[in-house]
């Protein structure tokens, strides 16, 4: 299934209108189903649909999973697979006998949206999930110039974007700036799980010695996925949410809003950042 799709449009400029092709991100549906239980007591649930560019299917279902709690390690899953062969848009997430998946976590109703994934929460209380890493102390400095250089280290890796300009997009860096990982999305939501669906398959976390880059604003969710995987310093190209801001204070996370050419906004933890910042009268 392609991550694009062509269509012929009318381009109107000055009065006049041609015709051409364009490539438009694609956008399809995605149901996520847990298989779970021991012996033959297993019990097959569809847990969440959410609108998702196709693409990393696997590592959005496990990045989902660990960042709403439901599973606590890549070692409880056996496999990922599609459910039907002839069926890319639904996807079977099996456990191991012996774990007991925190169902609790399932208060929500979870049919998200490409352009929101927290409309339908039970209560703003149910989106704060208890996360699995102990928050440590830490010396993570990073100099502003790293910071500065980091939305256009994502740019040169966004292949759909540049071909559609419709997705969002979100990057891994290590303290060196150097881009490690980083994924697309037509819902900002699902391009970060991809991301740590990713990073949880590879081993890497707790990711608590990178940077994470998101492409637009930074919302409550975005912070809390983040807080999930352990990260610890999160910029994004646009404005935080007034209860993102809120988060990433609580647990101790530099946020960084408005990161554009030589300049930035700290939210929170601006400890880590090193810079002279003035303080104007």
């Amino acid at each position: 299934m392609s991550s694009v799709s062509k269509t012929t449009i009318k381009k109107v400029n000055a009065g006049k209108s041609t015709d051409a092709d364009d490539l438009l991100a694609a956008e399809e549906p995605l149901e996520i189903r847990l298989d779970y239980g021991a012996g033959g007591k297993r019990t097959l649930k569809n847990i969440s649909v959410t609108m998702r560019t196709p693409g990393n299917d696997f590592e959005l279902a496990t990045g989902f999973l660990y960042t709403e709690g439901i599973i606590i390690s890549a070692a409880d899953v056996v496999s990922v697979g599609y459910c039907k062969a002839d069926n890319e848009n639904i996807v079977c997430v099996r456990l191991n006998d012996n774990v007991v998946p925190a169902m609790d976590k399932l208060e929500r109703n979870f049919y998200t949206t490409s352009s929101c994934g927290v409309c339908g929460k039970a209560s703003i209380e149910a989106v704060r999930t208890a996360c699995n890493i102990p928050d440590t102390y830490d010396l993570l400095r990073f100099p502003a110039a790293t910071i500065y250089k980091l939305p256009g280290l994502l740019r040169k890796h966004q292949e759909v974007f540049e071909n559609t300009g419709g997705l969002h997009a979100c990057a891994l860096f290590d303290a060196t700036g150097a881009l490690l990982l980083s994924r697309e999305d037509v819902g900002r939501h699902n391009a970060l799980d991809k991301l740590i669906g990713a990073a949880l398959n590879a081993g890497m976390l707790p990711l608590d010695k990178h940077i994470l880059l998101l492409s637009g604003r930074a919302s409550f969710e975005l912070v809390q996925k983040a807080v999930m995987a352990g990260i610890k310093v999160v910029a994004a190209v646009g404005a935080p949410s007034s209860l993102a801001a809120e988060m990433a204070e609580e647990w101790g996370m530099t946020l960084i809003g408005f990161l554009r050419g030589e300049r930035f906004n700290i939210y929170s933890g601006a400890e880590r950042i090193e810079t002279t910042i003035t303080n104007l009268p």
